[in-house]
C-alpha cells in the first residue's frame, strides 16, 4: 500500500518540524561540503531556526504518514529553498513540491522560474535538469564563505 503524500501550506505548529528538516538536510548535504568554520557559524547563528521563524508560514510542506517530509519556499519567481529529509528522498516528494511552486509562480504571471544550487550538489543539479532547468550563470557562493560556486538555474514556464 502506498502512503499518500499530502501537500499543504505550513502553519505555526509546523515550525519545529520545518527546523528539523533544515537540520537534517544541513547535516547530510551541506556540512560535508563546507568548511568547519562555515558549519560552526551556521549552527551558532541558528540560521535554520531563523529562516523558519522569518518565512515558515510561506512554506508549502509535504507530509507522509503525518510526518513533515520536506518543504518548498519561493518568493516571486525565485525558489528560495527546496528541502526533503534524507530518509524520504527519492519518493517523489521534491517533484511534488516543485510542481506546487512552479504552478504558483506561473499563476502569478512570471514567465520563468529561477533557483540556485551549488556545484558540489550533483543530485540537485540532476534533479533540476530533469525538470527542464538550464544553467544560466555561475558565481562565488558568498553565503557559506567556503569557496563554493553557486549555479543559477532557470526554467521557462508554459513551454
Amino acid at each position: 500500500m502506498t502512503i499518500p503524500i499530502v501537500i499543504r501550506q505550513a502553519g505555526p505548529t509546523d515550525r519545529a518540524a520545518l527546523s528539523q528538516v533544515l537540520q537534517e538536510t544541513f547535516e547530510s548535504t551541506w556540512r560535508p561540503n563546507i568548511s568547519v568554520a562555515a558549519a560552526e557559524a551556521y549552527l551558532c547563528a541558528a540560521h535554520g531556526d531563523t529562516y523558519v521563524a522569518r518565512h515558515g508560514l510561506a512554506f508549502w510542506l509535504a507530509e507522509l504518514a503525518g510526518e513533515v517530509a520536506g518543504f518548498v519556499h519561493w518568493d516571486d519567481d525565485f525558489i528560495e529553498a527546496l528541502h526533503v529529509r534524507p530518509r524520504f528522498a527519492r519518493r517523489g516528494i521534491g517533484g511534488r513540491l516543485m510542481d506546487v511552486a512552479e504552478r504558483a509562480i506561473a499563476r502569478a504571471g512570471f514567465p520563468a522560474v529561477r533557483l540556485e544550487t551549488d556545484t558540489f550538489n550533483e543530485g540537485s543539479r540532476a534533479f533540476y535538469a530533469a525538470r527542464g532547468y538550464a544553467e544560466a550563470g555561475r558565481y562565488p557562493d558568498e553565503e557559506w564563505n567556503s569557496g563554493l560556486t553557486t549555479i543559477l538555474f532557470v526554467k521557462q514556464l508554459g513551454e
